[in-house]
């Protein structure tokens, strides 16, 4: 799978709890809707046993294209950044590790 979208979130509610179609598309844009709305208002979204979403601001700066060298104006602008929780990282590294096991193994 390459994207995780709001359609197949969506789908994976009405599969696993049986909300119909439209309602359950209405919890997925409801819950997105609500993450934007606090992060407006508060800047820092903590989700326990998820991680942290964070409002950062950069200020104005100058780029330059690598392919011309041509300078331009870059505006300032807000961005989020993403910091996982321990659990996450913990179970994506098994799950790396576990791969990377399975791979030597194989080659033997």
């Amino acid at each position: 799978m390459k994207n995780l979208t709001r359609k197949l979130l969506s789908n994976k509610i009405h599969q696993n709890i049986g909300f119909s179609k439209n309602l359950s598309s209405e919890i997925i844009d409801n819950f997105f809707e609500s993450i934007i709305l606090h992060l407006i208002k508060s800047n820092l979204i903590k989700i326990s046993s998820f991680g942290t979403f964070k409002v950062i601001t950069k200020n104005e700066r100058i780029g330059r294209n690598p392919k011309t060298k041509v300078e331009a104006k870059i505006s300032a602008r807000k961005i989020i950044k993403f910091k996982p929780s321990l659990l996450i990282k913990n179970k994506l590294n098994r799950k790396w590790l576990i791969i990377q096991n399975l791979k030597k193994l194989i080659k033997q």
